[in-house]
């Protein structure tokens, strides 16, 4: 695993949910791993559980880690070749990656997308470019079109709470919200949950649409009260439209989530943050059905265990 950016396998997925268990048993099992080896947690946009539960994470390992608001206490950078810097931007991405990666050993990076330029954001250019110019492991901490961190944890939860021997039924509902949001967690929950090949069922208005590279495979349906009748998993999450890039087409009915919708044993996930009585009503946020709490949790020991295979690898090529 040189880099941590997406889904790659149903058996490296496996390991790391498993490691992330094993992590979450013992925090403390691999503590002198990291010792010597400094992460940089390099922030585009705005976090709090990803910031902190990574930087718990890599403490967890015995890393050192440094957190960089890029966007409020570094220059702003361009990331267009060939231009003329003649305007806002003050310093390249070849010059910043290219001392990151001297800095550091491995860096993490959130870069939200703008929702203007489709192409961009698919191509999840922000993220590439770490990883060409510094030359050093790269975890994405949410790019343009994915957060693989988020849906590594939410397999965990999942893993964790599942105890039966059938495959569960899986619903990624969208919810209500006041703006656009971008797409990358639903992207990469619904790319992980193929991926690992459960049953997954996503509803949403007509329009909101998710990219089919992510969502083929799984059963599309337009009614929510009838596709989470019988779900085990219901994740709920905003998104903007894909096909009518970021924009907002107008929604017929009422999309907020209703208890009775549900079955007695179906469980509630949402990623955070939520706007609450617009996403998800307080009754389920707040009641025995959310696991919302349990994921957020999660999110320390799904980043501990994609650290430990990096710093593994790191380690064992300084040896050879």
């Amino acid at each position: 695993m040189q880099n941590f950016i997406k889904f790659e396998t149903q058996s490296t997925a496996e390991k790391l949910i498993q490691s992330a268990l094993q992590f979450k048993e013992k925090p403390f099992l691999q503590k002198e791993l990291g010792k010597d080896l400094r992460i940089g947690l390099i922030f585009l946009n705005p976090s709090l559980r990803t910031r902190v539960s990574t930087q718990i994470a890599a403490k967890n390992l015995g890393m050192e880690a440094i957190v960089f608001n890029i966007d409020k206490e570094g220059w702003a950078l361009e990331f267009e070749e060939g231009v003329i810097m003649n305007e806002n931007k003050a310093e390249h991405i070849k010059e910043a990656a290219s001392v990151l990666g001297n800095y550091f050993d491995i860096l993490a990076i959130r870069a939200f997308p703008i929702l203007t330029d489709k192409k961009q954001d698919i191509a999840d250019k922000v993220i590439h470019q770490f990883i060409k110019y510094s030359q050093i492991p790269v975890v994405s901490l949410e790019s343009s079109s994915r957060h693989p961190l988020q849906s590594l944890a939410d397999m965990m939860s999942i893993e964790e709470t599942w105890k039966q021997h059938s495959k569960p039924k899986i619903v990624l509902s969208w919810a209500p919200h006041v703006k656009a949001l971008p797409h990358a967690v639903p992207n990469s929950f619904a790319e992980w949950a193929l991926g690992m090949n459960h049953d997954l069922t996503i509803t949403q208005p007509k329009g909101y649409e998710l990219d089919e590279h992510f969502t083929n495979g799984a059963k599309i349906e337009y009614d929510q009260e009838k596709a989470v009748a019988d779900a085990d998993f219901v994740y709920v999450k905003n998104w903007s439209s894909y096909h009518d890039y970021g924009n907002l087409p107008k929604v017929e009915g009422d999309w907020l989530l209703k208890s009775h919708h549900l079955k007695e044993s179906a469980k509630i996930m949402h990623c955070l943050p939520v706007r609450r009585n617009l996403e998800l009503a307080d009754e389920l946020l707040d009641g025995n059905k959310s696991l919302v709490p349990l994921q957020a949790e999660n999110r320390i020991y799904a980043a501990q265990a994609v650290l430990f295979e990096i710093i593994s690898q790191i380690k064992a090529g300084n040896a050879n």
